[in-house]
Parts: structure tokens; sequence; C-alpha cells
């Protein structure tokens, strides 16, 4: 049976972890194996209780026990006992582990966001056209019979007003008064604002 560490400042009965540390940073691979059996309750413990989830609180344990192996060297007793260094390491790792969780989960959101912008819809484009085209056509037979005939030559078959006075018969400013006229009350009848 473990026995148990104290982080109040109570002297825990088992090994002393400053003394272990300082052999694990010469690379004593029992002095890492006691170290190991000292801590990893507490590291599990802290790291289980920021993250929540059982598997990923193992790996990020297992993570900051591999970075005690690596980083013994590093401890400084002058600044805190070997406990409070351990731990600290195993909260910050958790704590990245939460920040790295929430940035995917928010890219993931933000990607499934653009992928919900509705396509091009094809049939409403064409409804839209179709009305538009039946608005116009309705609004054509309020112009009188000359303006309807000037804009139709102009608009519809792409003639110049020059083509269109000459194909009339009738003088360019002639022309030029029907059409405009024409494209005021077809501008009105169709809501548009100048």
């Amino acid at each position: 049976m473990k026995e148990s560490v104290h982080i109040s400042g109570v002297p825990s009965t088992g090994p002393d972890l400053q003394e272990l540390l300082v052999r694990v940073a010469r690379g004593d691979q029992d002095a890492f194996a006691s170290m190991y059996d000292a801590v990893s309750g507490p590291v599990l413990g802290l790291v289980r209780s920021i993250l929540r989830d059982p598997a990923q609180s193992e790996e990020v344990a297992q993570e900051v026990l591999v970075e005690v192996w690596r980083t013994a060297p590093r401890f400084q007793a002058s600044r805190g006992s070997a406990m409070n260094w351990v731990l600290t390491l195993a909260h910050h790792r958790a704590v990245d582990r939460v920040r790295s969780a929430e940035a995917a989960a928010a890219r993931e959101h933000k990607a499934a966001l653009l992928e919900r912008t509705p396509a091009f819809d094809e049939v409403s484009e064409q409804v839209e056209t179709r009305l538009e085209r039946e608005q116009v056509r309705r609004c054509m037979r309020t112009l009188s019979e000359l303006q309807r005939e000037s804009v139709t030559l102009a608009y519809y078959r792409g003639l110049t007003y020059r083509e269109v006075s000459e194909l009339l018969s009738v003088p360019l400013g002639t022309i030029k008064t029907r059409l405009r006229d024409g494209l005021i009350r077809l501008r009105d009848c169709l809501g548009v604002s100048a």
C-alpha cells in the first residue's frame, strides 16, 4: 500500500522527494522509480481535477512524469519543495491541454459554420429571375406604344438611339425623349430609387 504525500507542509513519511529529485537529475533510474511511486498519485489527482477526462488525465500525468525525468536538473530547492515543483509542472501541462482542446473546438466550430453557408441555390435564382422578368413585362405594358417600341428596340435588341431613330423614321430628339420618359415610368413602376 502506497503512503500518502502531504502537500500542506506536513512532511510525508515516504522518501525525501528533494533528495530523490537530485538523484534523478543525475540519471538515477532507481531514484526515478521511487519518485514515480511517490508523486504519480498526486499528479494524476491534480490533472484529473483539471481535465475531468480519465483517459486524457492518465496521458497528461504520464507526460508530466516524463518531463520530471527530463527536466530534473532544472529543479531549484531554493524556490520551493520538490512536490510543489512536480505539481506545478502537472498543473501547467493540464492547463495547456485544456487550452489546446478549447482552441481545437473553436477551430472545429468555425469550420462547421463555414460548411453550413448555403450553397448557390439554382432553383431560387431561377425563380427570382423569372419573377423579375414578369415584373418588367408588367411594367412595360404601362408604357405608351411609342415608348414601349423605342425601349424594346434600344434595350432588348441593342440598337443605338440613332439606329432606333432611323428604323422608326423619327427625329433623334424625339426618340431620346420617348426613351427618357419610358425609362422614368419603368423606374417608378419597378420601385427603383433614383
